[in-house]
């Protein structure tokens, strides 16, 4: 017979094993349908395995980061520099070059006033181009100061907007004031994994991420 033991989360009471439905309810095991209580051992033994493995994760991502800071800090003392750039974008690559751990910094950009002079300042080039402008171009600055769900703008495509090549003063002023509005709120690190068989072939990431497996 089904007991405790077997089935996590269960309660004795009795001598008789009970499980609390969503409501907290206790009910006799032998009054819950058989597949009822069959997906209740499944989804908890997944999701212990999930917990265990995102446990690992964290630890694995931890003395990551520790390995590399104390290799950095092996560089610092002989040579006085740390390996990178400012924002501390920094690629590590094994003796053979067969494989290779990235640590990037990714900026979270936000944007301020200025980015509605910018839109007004867009507006009024396009009312005046408007024969001459092509349609991808309306297409982009539509997109790009469209809001999304949380009422942020398309950031993609704002910086797609300064990339362009377009001589009108406004042009050059509203690409200004889209610069003066960046606002560097915070940063994320990232470290990721590859791997090659050989130093021809092209570099494989090692997934972790299971979204992405």
């Amino acid at each position: 017979m089904t007991n405790e033991v077997t089935i996590p989360n269960a309660t004795l009471i009795e001598g008789r094993p009970h499980l609390a439905d969503g409501k907290g309810r206790l009910t006799p095991m032998s009054m819950i349908k058989a597949q009822d209580v069959l997906q209740h051992e499944v989804v908890y033994k997944i999701v212990d395995f999930a917990i265990d493995l995102s446990a690992q994760v964290s630890r694995f991502k931890g003395h990551t980061f520790e390995d590399l800071s104390d290799f950095e800090a092996i560089l610092d003392q002989e040579y006085g520099l740390t390996k990178g750039g400012s924002k501390g974008n920094k690629t590590f690559t094994s003796f053979d070059g067969l494989r290779m751990v990235k640590v990037q910094v990714a900026d979270h950009v936000d944007f301020g006033p200025q980015l509605q002079i910018a839109k007004s300042l867009i507006d009024e080039c396009l009312v005046e181009w408007t024969d001459d402008a092509r349609p991808e171009l309306r297409a982009i600055v539509t997109r790009a100061f469209n809001t999304d769900k949380a009422g942020q703008v398309n950031r993609s495509e704002i910086f797609m907007l300064l990339r362009l090549e377009i001589e009108d003063p406004r042009w050059k002023q509203a690409m200004q004031a889209i610069r003066d509005a960046m606002r560097v709120i915070g940063s994320k690190t990232y470290v990721r994994f590859f791997q090659r068989a050989n130093v021809e072939a092209d570099w494989t990431p090692v997934i972790i991420d299971m979204a992405k497996a």
